[in-house]
């Protein structure tokens, strides 16, 4: 899927389910951060308005999803936690090109948005084969969905901008970086944890 080099262990979603409060709480806040990246990214590119028109709608759905996940969240009873870390997410960060012009700092946003889309979209199919909970793999099927567009969406703006392929160069580069931090994670109850 996507070219990921490493799958995520089907037995994280048991992980996962063993803590439905706390994958919800740090999924809830995935979506807030996916919302603020889009909007991050409108900023830098206010002479392209067809992108900036796919970022908003882009924004506007990934706050939706955080709206439902909270929905879920109250309808269970549980309780709303504060924001967590993604030190996944923040790996990720680490490896976005910096020092270089606008247009490759541009594009390498758009491969890190790409890349967490991915990561995010494996690990809804994850949970939508491997948990009990039957609301909740209906839900992450369809957010799988939406990953996947959203994927799609950020890789199409990268090659729009730059040299296709350049960016596709730059893309196999970032898969084999994800790989490498990747296998620290999958321990935990949480997103890309």
């Amino acid at each position: 899927m996507f070219k990921l080099k490493l799958p995520t262990d089907p037995r994280w979603a048991n992980i996962a389910e063993g803590n439905l409060q706390e994958i919800l709480t740090d999924h809830a806040w995935c979506e807030q951060k996916a919302a603020t990246n889009a909007i991050g990214l409108i900023t830098m590119l206010p002479e392209y308005p067809e992108i900036v028109t796919e970022l908003l709608a882009i924004a506007q759905e990934e706050l939706e999803h955080f709206n439902q996940v909270h929905e879920i969240i109250k309808k269970r009873g549980y309780t709303f936690g504060r924001t967590r870390k993604d030190d996944y997410v923040n790996e990720l960060v680490n490896f976005i090109q910096k020092g270089g012009n606008r247009d490759t700092l541009i594009i390498d946003k758009m491969l890190f948005a790409a890349m967490i889309e991915a990561r995010s979209c494996e690990r809804f199919k994850v949970l939508t084969e491997n948990i009990k909970d039957d609301e909740l793999r209906e839900f992450y099927k369809e957010l799988m969905i939406s990953e996947a567009n959203h994927y799609t969406t950020f890789i199409g703006f990268a090659r729009q901008l730059g040299d296709p392929e350049q960016v596709n160069k730059r893309w196999e580069e970032w898969l084999e970086y994800e790989a490498k931090i990747i296998q620290s994670y999958g321990n935990k109850e949480t997103i890309h944890g």
